[in-house]
């Protein structure tokens, strides 16, 4: 469980890093350390690794543990052992060919549950993700605990089922996060010959942006490939989005109106309905 202690040092080493590299390589110049949404995303510093992911811990082991009961496993520390150490064909691969497979399993996995939750069914809690107006390394936090737990129950529970061991599990998360945020920060990156192999902070700012050429694009957190494949790719050479947020504007900007937003009254409408975009009506 993080503690704040933790997150106050995460939180300002990360800091110096990235306030150095977008003063550095900005992808839009002159966009203030304070800038819109400033204070909303530092709550989120401290509500998403103290409640959010708490709940998505907990909610993963009690989706395991639920499973492991319907395929016939009685709990105890035998299961521990076996959730932990992987079993199977998968678990006796070499430790970087795990690594490996994990992180095209899991980012294929999340490249079909983003696109879902673009849907009509979830959009409203994945909005709240992306109605910040001026995108930084702080937006990364900026996540409906709903939106959290569906998104990892999906990617982690299928790779313990096939045997992927949850100590391998344990430094996939973490890696993912901290990718995460380089990917929302203000910096001008597409990586170059690699663009379409690695996910770079310019692919995903398409991504965010309220600006309908680039609208529900972009969905993979690290391979770019499923969105080539799956004809959501787009990144044109030489530009870079200029405005974020969500199309319709509902969104609250205090923290308070984001996490209740889902919950409001009104019938929801995916993010590709409201922007004339490619993704329309996806149920999860």
């Amino acid at each position: 469980m993080a503690s704040l202690a933790g997150i106050v040092i995460g939180f300002v080493v990360l800091g110096i890093v990235f306030y150095s590299i977008e003063h550095l390589f900005p992808a839009i110049r002159g966009q203030a350390i304070r800038r819109r949404g400033f204070s909303v995303d530092i709550v989120y510093w401290l509500f998403t690794p103290l409640v959010t992911k708490g709940l998505t811990r907990v909610a993963t082991l009690l989706g395991v543990v639920v499973i492991a009961l319907l395929m016939g496993h009685e709990l105890g520390p035998e299961l521990g052992s076996k959730v932990s150490a992987g079993f199977g064909p998968i678990a006796a691969q070499p430790l970087w060919l795990i690594a490996l497979e994990m992180l095209v399993i899991g980012d294929f996995i999340g490249y079909w549950t983003h696109r879902a939750f673009h849907g009509r069914a979830l959009w409203k809690f994945h909005a709240v993700h992306h109605c910040s107006e001026e995108l930084d390394w702080l937006s990364a936090l900026r996540l409906h605990p709903v939106n959290d737990v569906f998104s990892r129950l999906a990617q982690v529970v299928p790779l313990m089922l096939l045997g992927f061991p949850l100590t391998a599990l344990a430094a996939y998360v973490p890696f993912l996060t901290v990718y995460a945020i380089l990917l929302h920060a203000n910096v001008s990156w597409d990586f170059g010959p690699l663009r379409r192999v690695i996910a770079s902070p310019r692919f995903h700012r398409w991504h965010h942006t309220s600006q309908e050429e680039g609208r529900d694009r972009n969905f993979a957190g690290f391979f770019p490939l499923w969105d080539v494949l799956f004809g959501t790719y787009y990144m044109p050479d030489g530009k870079q989005p200029q405005q974020f947020g969500v199309a319709d504007g509902d969104v609250p900007q205090t923290f308070v109106g984001q996490m209740l937003y889902p919950f409001r009254s009104g019938r929801a409408t995916s993010s590709a309905k409201a922007s004339g975009g490619v993704v329309t009506d996806i149920q999860a």
